[in-house]
This record gives C-alpha cells, structure tokens and sequence, in this order.
C-alpha cells in the first residue's frame, strides 16, 4: 500500500509537470466514460432494475392473436374470453384485466381530468401491492351497478385532500357521480401507465361481447410454472373456446409474454444499439488516451532508464506507470459521472409526458459500480501497450546522449498506427449509423400526414357521463362550445373529433361493403373509425376528393351516411365510383344499418408517421354519441392564444368542466415521433463526438511523427526537398493510415448497419449515397487533421534543426 501511495504521488507531479496532456486524456475519458454511463443508466432502469411488484419474474402479459391481418399481429382482448380463461386455467395463481380512461375530479380545489384505470378485482393482489390506507376492489364490487367505489393514489391523495388520514369512508365526487372512497395507494404507484385513481371495471357479457377487443390482460404463473407450460394450456383453452363459439372466435389465439419484456419491447433495440454505439466513442477515446501515453514515453526514455539503471525493476516501473493509467481512469470516471446526469437531463426532456411507473433513473450501485468498472478497467487496457514498450528499453543508448532525440522507435510507430487505423475504422462504423439515422429521421419529418398542422390547436373536453348522462345534453354541449368557438376573433374554423391523429385513440370495426362477399367475423377487414363534427375535415386541411362534407342534420334524420378515405376507396371502388355505394359495419348476425358514402377524403396517417396508413372511415358525431371529443382550431395567425379562449368558453358553459391536452398540431406531429428524435440525435451526438477523437488522434500522431523526424525532415530541405515534398510526406502517411481504417470501417459498417433497419424509415442500411458522404467526411476531416502538422514540417529550418542535433 506504502509503494501504491508512493506510485500515486509521483504520478501526480508527472502530470503537474505537463498538464496540457493529462487534461486532454482525463476529458477525452470523461467523454467516453460519461457517454457510456449515460446509456447503461437507461438501460438499467428500464431492463435491470426490478419491477415493484412481488414476483415480477411470474408476471405475463396477454394478448389475443388473429389470422386477419386487419387487426395486426396481436390485439388487446376480448372480456368474455377473460372470463373463460379465468375459470379454464390451471397454470395462474390470478388472472386480471383492466382497461384506461380519464375523469374528471372535482373535490376540494379547481375541477382535474385525471388518468383512471377500470380494473377487475384481484389485480392489485396479481402485483402484490395494498393500500397504505384502506383496501382494494372486491369481487362484488366489480360487478354493473354496484356501490360505486375509488381508490385514491398518493399524489392526489396528498395534492387534493391534503393527506387527509380520514378520507376512507368519504364520498367524492368523480365524474360529477359520488363515488365511496376505500383506499389509497402507497407513494409511486400509478399502474397501468399514469394513473392516479382506481375504480371497478365492472362489466359484463351484455356490455362487452366477445366481438369486442379493448382490454389489457396480465396473470401471475404459479410457482415453477414455465411461460412455455402457460403457453400451451392457454393454447388449448382457446381452441377450446373457438369450437364452441366458431362465428366470433374464428382464428383467434393467445399470446403470453413476459410482463418485463412486453412493456420494454420498443426500448430494447434502440437502446442495446446505442450501448454499442458508446461502447465505440469508449473504444476511440481510449486509443486517444494511449497515444497520448506513447507521445510521453517518448520524452520519459531518458527518465525510465535512469530508473532501471540505478535498480529499478521492470515490474516496479510497469505498476508505476500503470498506477499513472489509473489516474487518468478514475479522475475522468469522476468527471464522467458528473457528465452522464448532465446528458441524462436533456435526454430526458425528448420524454412527452411523465415518465411510467417503472423507469427510474437515479444512479444506483449497478450504475456506479459499472462507472468504476470501466473508470479502473479502461486504463489497464490503453495504458498496458504504452507501458510495455516504455519498459523495453535498451540502457546503454537511452543514456548516451545521442539517444536524447532517438525518437520512440518504429514499435512505437507501428503501435501508433495501429492505433490510428483502428480509430477510423471505428469511426466509420459509428459515423455510417449517424448517418443512416439522421437521414431516416429527416425522411420521416418529410411525410405527409395527410393534415395541414399550421395554425391549429387541439384540446380534449371530456364531458362525464354521469352528468352528461343522454346523447341530446352531449350534443346541445358541443354544439354551443363549437358556436361560440367559432364567433371568436382570430378563428377561421373549427370542429371536433372522437379520436385525434397521431395520439393513439382509435378504434377500429369489421366491414361490409355491399356487392362484395359478406365475410366472418375472422375474415372480415377491420378499419378505423373517426367520428367528427361537420367541418372537420376543412379545419384540419384534409382535401374532400369526391363528395360532400357532413352536414348537421347527418346522424340525426334521414339514411345513416359515412366518408370513406381514398385508400378504402381505391380498393373497393377502383374505377373511383364510390360515392353513392353503401358499406356497413360490425359483424353481419348484428346486422348493422347500411350507410351511404356521401364523401371520399384524403388519408391521413392516424397511428404514426412511419407506419403505414391504415384505411379509415368517418362517421357524423350526431350518430354515435361521444363523451370525449377533441377539439380542432384553426387561426388565421399563430394559434397560440387560442386555447386560452377556448377554455374560457367552455367555463362558461359549465365552469365545473376541465380542458386537457391542450397542445398545437406541431406538437402533436413532434411527440409522435419523440422516440426516432431521440434516437436520431444520441447517434448524430456520438457519431461527432467520434469523429472530433478521431481527428485529435489522427492530429496528435502526426504531430508526434513531425516532432521525432525534425532531425530527417532538416536533412531533406538541407538536400533540395520542397515544402510541396515535405506536405506530401507527412499528409501522405497519415492518409494511408486513414485510408486503410476506412477500408476496415467499411466492411464492418456494413454488416454492423444490417442491426439498425427496424429503427430505419425510407432509407436501407447499406445505403451508398450516406455511406459515401461519411467516408468523405472523415477522409476530409483527416486530410485537415494531417494539414497543420505537415505545414509545421514544411516551415522547419534546417539549420536550427541539424543545429539542435
């Protein structure tokens, strides 16, 4: 330990000596080290850290699975076979289901639309979680018109009823309907997503059929139970089930996942891809390090050998020199940690919204003992060539004095252009995943989305059904806020929708269209469903191709009418003749009314920008009573001052009644696609960051190179050589070295990008032309680097230098 401590001074006083260096190792292992930190910090919240629940490990998630293309790969389930697989299964210890909603809470202090979660009974005791107060939702409770109940979270707890320890008993008032308070949760816990209240799902096979699927299902196996043994009993319950309802459970199957891995899928890609991305910007900035380690061995040759002359073990010298490493290690892992909160911060605010009830990312022991794994395993590794070759010296002509500018070596110029080869090599790889993803996020920034966004405004005005309990009061309320909306100054339009693009409410129904083959319910197409206000369409820029819009008696007198995109429209009326047809809706044994298609609009992409369009119907709000619907405003200038107003004219028509989500159709469009932003900017982010190591490198060889050959390059000026001569030798060798990192880079780039394409959008992972431009860029970015050592070379007096000699 005495030697350790001793070893640890002296390298002090080495750096103290020239500091220029030192700091330039620390802050390029800082950069590293922080960057690495920051992603393993996502990827230990969101993957390593346990769930909070009591046998996470023995939590799945369940979904229903179809042959019908329509509904996707796999879809959310159906309540009465919920029912079934409850009392079928032998592989659960609980099976529960839940569906999302919103409501509105008016107690104590000004009204607040909140997230719910309708849950069945035993959901909480699936998680192993109870109430710090009271108790959890009873199986008799969770039956249609039973004692209306709520349990509380601890922030609304604490926000609205100022920690009253009494509250279980009370009534409140949710959705203007008295609900009985029975319990409330501990702090941080809101499952499913953000929610802060719990009521009873409380449904029954007369409100929820089997043709319906809006429901999230989660079980918790039982002790030594495999997923795979679930599986298959599950398997066999739903043929089961489909042999005895063959109309409604055509091609209908279960699918079990992991509850970790179903909520973490659209993280996990992206997130292990920038791991390996870091792992590269760690990578150059250790190769930086141990050039800079191989440039101060040069000027301590002289110093080593003293050292080992006068009894100095090679050993003794190597821990002395690796101790040095260390520092360098530890001191930038320090300042690394400091930088990894820093990029944690913005990351992030690229989240829309609060962050789930799972992801934390506060460093803990995994992520510090991580940071100091790397802080203390980095040096070993890009200080143990540097060391070794300081190490093997040979006494007698390091200590004569013309061993004083001998120069390292050629090991130490192998060593170093190595280490510069591997560097570009490196970089490019990084560089071409930069690249591919800065140019699939600028494909997807340049869909369209079948809207015009400029100048519009959105806010959702949930009205309660309790209080607004009958289709006419819904519509008398939005028919006079869409009145008064539109009187104010500065609107040019305005309407409403059930489900708003890109936000994720929407539903979908099976399709009949007439003269075509009448389908099952397994077979039969699923489309999207929209219902609106007439003026929508005109509001949002949505182009009407054939046609009429709504008008205000639609829905309320004459035949039921619908408006078709052009995507349904060119699949079933391909010689473009669909106004006029009739389609219907739902399965044929409900035998749902005919509607007329009076309109055919453009598509618009309601799910996301990079998926592909899914086709759409609309439907006149006056025919299917909504209780939720967003309004769309557009301005004749910024629409920025427009949601104020609108949420005073709502106060005026029931001050009780909240505004939510209120953001502009920019906005709407950017959190859409916050995940590829994101992406798209760490990889553009590392991708510089590499480059700029690379360039230092490639910088501080060549500058090392010219300083150990002043001696050669004197003689050649001295011989007639020009400054032309003197730039081509140095800037030719620095090229080669770079040349043959591109050729290495290159080949790897190109099956290491194959792992990016389901993060891509319009663009491939071998894409030539991104391909291309980073090889130019770092050919020129290398040129540049090589540029400023060579014309100090070239300037190099010959005199002076042979003097010096």
């Amino acid at each position: 330990m005495g030697n350790f401590l001793q070893d640890i001074r002296y390298g002090l006083r080495v750096f103290a000596k020239k500091p220029a260096s030192a700091l330039i190792a620390i802050a390029t292992l800082a950069i590293g080290i922080g960057a690495t930190t920051t992603i393993f910090n996502f990827i230990n919240g969101i993957f390593l850290r346990p769930l909070p629940y009591q046998h996470s490990d023995r939590l799945v998630f369940i979904e229903e699975t179809s042959d019908n293309q329509s509904y996707g790969r796999t879809m959310s389930i159906s309540f009465p076979n919920y029912l079934d697989w409850r009392e079928r299964n032998s592989v659960f210890d609980g099976i529960g289901a839940w569906m999302t909603g919103g409501a509105t809470i008016a107690e104590g202090v000004d009204p607040e639309y909140v997230q719910v979660g309708m849950i069945a009974s035993g959901v909480f005791e699936i998680l192993g979680v109870s109430p710090q107060l009271g108790r959890t939702i009873s199986p008799e409770e969770d039956r249609p018109n039973q004692n209306p109940v709520v349990i509380l979270s601890d922030g609304i707890w604490k926000r609205r009823f100022g920690s009253d320890k009494e509250i279980v008993g009370k009534s409140i008032l949710v959705n203007a309907r008295p609900r009985t308070v029975i319990g409330v949760m501990p702090p941080g816990f809101n499952f499913p997503g953000v929610t802060e209240l719990w009521m009873p799902l409380a449904l029954d096979t007369k409100m929820f059929r089997r043709t319906d699927h809006g429901l999230d299902c989660m079980a918790l196996l039982k002790s030594g139970v495999s997923i795979e043994r679930a599986q298959a009993e599950m398997d066999s319950i739903a043929k089961g089930i489909e042999q005895e309802n063959p109309v409604t459970n055509e091609g209908l199957g279960v699918k079990l996942t992991d509850f970790r891995r179903y909520i973490t899928g659209d993280f996990r890609l992206p997130l292990f891809t920038l791991l390996g991305a870091v792992g590269c910007v760690l990578l150059i900035a250790c190769a930086n390090v141990a050039n800079i380690l191989l440039a101060r061995a040069t000027s301590r040759q002289k110093e080593i050998a003293i050292r080992a002359a006068v009894g100095g073990s090679r050993r003794r010298i190597l821990r002395q020199l690796l101790t040095e490493s260390l520092l360098l290690g530890v001191s930038g892992g320090a300042i690394g940690i400091v930088l990894s909160l820093w990029a944690r911060d913005i990351a992030l605010k690229a989240f829309p919204g609060p962050l789930p009830f799972w992801m934390t990312f506060e460093i803990d022991g995994r992520v510090l003992g991580f940071t100091i794994a790397i802080a203390v395993l980095t040096p070993l590794v890009f200080g143990l060539a540097p060391a070794i070759f300081t190490t093997r010296l040979d006494l007698n002509s390091m200590l004569k004095e013309a061993g004083r500018s001998s120069g390292s070596g050629s090991g130490s110029h192998r060593i170093r252009g190595a280490l510069v080869v591997a560097q570009t090599a490196v970089s490019l790889v990084l560089l071409a995943g930069s690249g591919l993803m800065m140019m699939s996020f600028i494909n997807l920034q340049h869909v369209r989305p079948g809207f015009d966004p400029t100048n519009v405004v959105t806010s959702t005005v949930p009205l309660p059904r309790f209080k607004y309990n009958d289709e006419a009061s819904r519509r008398v309320f939005y028919d006079d806020l869409l009145t008064r909306i539109r009187s104010l100054p500065g609107v040019t339009h305005a309407a409403a929708i059930a489900g708003l693009p890109l936000v994720g409410d929407q539903w979908g129904r099976s399709l009949t269209v007439e003269g075509w083959p009448v389908l099952s319910v397994g077979q039969a197409p699923i489309i999207q469903h929209d219902v609106v206000t007439p003026g929508y369409f005109e509001t949002m820029g949505i182009p009407l191709l054939q046609g009429r819009d709504f008008l205000e008696s639609d829905g309320s007198s004459g035949p039921p009418v619908t408006i078709i995109d052009e995507d349904l429209a060119r699949s079933y009326f391909p010689d473009g003749d669909a106004v006029g047809k009739r389609v219907r809706f739902g399965p044929p044994e409900d035998n749902e009314p005919w509607h007329t298609i009076v309109g055919v609009a453009g598509a618009v992409r309601h799910q996301r920008l990079q998926r592909t369009i899914r086709n759409c119907v609309y439907l006149p709000y006056r025919e299917i009573s909504i209780s939720a619907m967003t309004l769309v405003v557009k301005a004749d200038g910024a629409a920025s001052g427009v949601s104020s107003e609108v949420a005073e004219q709502v106060k005026r028509i029931d001050s009780g009644q909240p505004v939510t989500s209120v953001f502009t159709m920019n906005e709407v469009i950017a959190n859409s696609i916050w995940q590829p932003r994101l992406y798209a900017g760490l990889f553009v982010a590392f991708g510089a960051v590499a480059l700029l190591l690379a360039s230092v490198g490639i910088f501080g060889v060549m500058s090392c190179l010219v300083t150990e050959q002043v001696r050669e390059i004197g003689i050649r000026v001295a011989l007639g050589a020009q400054t032309g001569d003197v730039l081509r030798m140095v800037i030719g060798h620095g090229l080669r070295l770079t040349l043959t990192g591109v050729g290495i880079g290159l080949t790897s780039a190109l099956g290491l990008t194959r792992l990016l394409g389901e993060l891509l959008f319009g663009i491939g992972p071998s894409d030539p032309v991104t391909f291309g431009t980073m090889c130019v860029i770092l050919i020129s970015t290398a040129f540049l680097a090589c540029f400023i050592p060579a014309r100090r070379a070239a300037r190099v007096d010959p005199m002076i230098a042979l003097r010096h000699e």
